[in-house]
């Protein structure tokens, strides 16, 4: 049976669960159950604290996990990333008070509040800095007006906690991170649960990611019509009783759909409908 570690909470919990759900697994039925056997795929879901996940991954006792790719790095658990999962995202940043830090050689002989210690030693490391970190948990906005560091690094999602403390962001980001599927380094060529697992959930972000578009267009126009329309490998194309016009079907991007869409009209394209699409494999 398959073994997954599944985040317990936080903002990487409930999005974890939905596309886990889309991916056509059971998940457990109240917040509190630290295990669910789903027996007809054959898999058993923990449920953990993000940060210990990729550390329980990388010692084998489960096979592969979800967490965000900063709590992976600052774990320096034998674990890597296999699938990125796009929710989840946010960047990780300097902030300082205005003024005080110019760019990165001023942060050397500071001191660094930060929770992602093992993150922020590597970057000032890998680029020659010499500041001290300070490890605290939780929030960190207040570490400078307490006087226990000059810089905190931190998550940031719209920047308004920083600006709310009084500080601003310094240089070039530390990291962009997401939730993603981690497993044991080394750990070579996956089984194949762990391969129909990857496969489920890159099902599920195509899904999220396109729909599916039908349209009538005149055979002199098709061309122009694919050109738009290209899909993942070729359009279907399909001929209509009235003579001259054909029927199309193509995968397109969600985002991109209402410009296609209004590009088709223009050309001569009719009953242009999109469909979503709730699974796949490609």
């Amino acid at each position: 049976m398959l073994r997954i570690a599944v985040p317990n909470k936080g903002s990487l919990s409930g999005p974890a669960g939905e596309m886990l759900h889309e991916a056509g697994y059971q998940q457990r039925k109240a917040s509190k159950e630290l295990v669910a056997v789903d027996p007809e795929n054959e898999v058993e879901f923990f449920y953990l604290r993000p940060r210990d996940i990729a550390i329980y991954v990388s010692s084998g006792k489960l096979d592969i996990g979800i967490t965000g790719r900063d709590l992976l790095l600052d774990s320096g658990a034998e674990a890597e990333e296999v699938l990125p999962l796009g929710f989840a995202r946010s960047t990780f940043r300097f902030a300082a008070k205005p003024g005080t830090v110019e760019e990165m050689a001023d942060l050397n002989g500071l001191t660094i509040a930060t929770s992602y210690e093992g993150i922020v030693a590597a970057h000032l490391k890998e680029r020659g800095i010499d500041a001290s970190v300070v490890h605290l948990d939780g929030a960190v906005e207040t570490a400078i007006e307490l006087g226990v560091a000059q810089v905190i690094a931190d998550v940031v999602e719209t920047g308004t906690s920083l600006r709310n403390a009084g500080l601003e962001i310094v240089g070039e980001p530390i990291l962009e991170s997401e939730a993603v599927v981690v497993r044991r380094t080394g750990e070579g060529s996956d089984g194949p649960k762990v391969q129909q697992f990857l496969r489920r959930l890159q099902g599920v972000l195509v899904a999220r990611a396109y729909v599916m578009m039908d349209y009538d267009i005149r055979a002199e126009h098709l061309e122009q019509a694919v050109a738009l329309t290209p899909g993942l490998e070729s359009p279907t194309v399909s001929p209509l009783h009235d003579q001259g016009w054909v029927a199309v079907r193509s995968m397109v991007r969600t985002k991109e759909a209402q410009r296609i869409m209004d590009d088709l009209y223009e050309l001569g394209a009719r009953a242009i409908l999109t469909t979503g699409i709730h699974a796949c494999r490609l």
